[in-house]
């Protein structure tokens, strides 16, 4: 099936997502704006060395098909693009000042409350419609996040914030056709750079020596914000926004294995049953796909 690949897409975006972890634990000491700033300010050389070296035959499509637009339609292609950069850097810089100044159960919290969100922003919004079972799987997951967030409900507004942003750039990129996947990114990542640029000499602390940070960075950059971008904006394509958003579930998931199994963190009885519940929330969301699947394969064995 054609949608298969823009669900393996959105899947391999929330899997890499999950080990973000390993490339950030060893530069721990850094600064979280430090390596914001540094991230930022990196995948824009990268990706702006990719369009303008290899890609330019796309580029000059892009634009002839931008000159050729009318001027409501130029609009939408400006606001989509610079509204998701503008919504990425929103989100990038209240999810380190939640972390730095609130709580990191806050900051973590927020990927546990954004799927949710983003389904919900889709119904009313974009009116994709979901069928029984993918609101079951909604209250499910639901209740997963009423479990982990009790006794820490004076988080849950932050939380709340750093959720939107992201679900409003998922629901936002779904509308997101008329410029190719990689160009769009490169405009937004560049919003984002222009965005932060002021606030670097204030802001940053000093220039990093150590051949680790940028070992690190590079990992960062090209497989924990390029790549799975990309590859979200991708799964748009074919996927509807509440299905990548319920997707994101992956991520908390495979961060929680991480911490229990890698680095040996001590699990409650709540977070256990709340993230089984999480995980059951996933499966019964795309019971359609997976289910569907199983039986043709056991018809076609047969």
């Amino acid at each position: 099936m054609r949608i298969n690949k823009y669900y393996l897409a959105a899947f391999t975006a929330f899997v890499i997502w999950g080990f973000f972890s390993l490339a950030l634990k060893p530069i721990h000491n850094y600064p979280s704006l430090d390596i914001l700033f540094y991230r930022v300010f990196l995948s824009v050389v990268l990706i702006s060395a990719i369009n303008l070296l290899l890609r330019k035959n796309v580029l000059l499509k892009d634009w002839n098909n931008f000159k050729k637009q009318s001027k409501s339609d130029k609009n939408k292609i400006i606001r989509v693009n610079i509204g998701g950069g503008l919504l990425l850097t929103a989100n990038w810089f209240i999810f380190i000042f939640v972390m730095n100044h609130i709580s990191v159960k806050a900051a973590s919290f927020a990927y546990l409350v954004c799927p949710i969100l983003t389904t919900v922003l889709a119904f009313f919004i974009l009116k994709e419609r979901l069928s029984k079972w993918q609101w079951v799987a909604v209250g499910i997951s639901v209740s997963g996040c009423v479990l982990l967030s009790f006794n820490s409900f004076s988080d849950i507004f932050y939380s709340l914030i750093v959720a939107l942003t992201y679900a409003l750039y998922l629901v936002s990129q779904r509308k997101n056709t008329e410029v190719d996947k990689f160009v769009g990114l490169n405009i937004q990542i560049l919003t984002a750079g222009l965005i932060i640029l002021p606030f670097f000499p204030a802001f940053s602390g000093p220039v990093p020596t150590e051949s680790l940070f940028y070992i690190c960075l590079l990992f960062i950059v090209i497989l924990f914000t390029i790549i799975p971008l990309f590859l979200n904006l991708y799964a748009l394509k074919g996927v509807n926004s509440s299905t990548v958003g319920i997707m994101l579930y992956i991520n908390p998931i495979l961060n929680f294995l991480l911490a229990v199994f890698y680095y040996k963190e001590e699990v409650t009885e709540i977070q256990m049953i709340s993230y089984s519940l999480i995980l059951i929330s996933i499966i019964v969301f795309n019971e359609k796909l997976i289910f569907n699947r199983k039986l043709k394969e056991h018809r076609v064995s047969e």
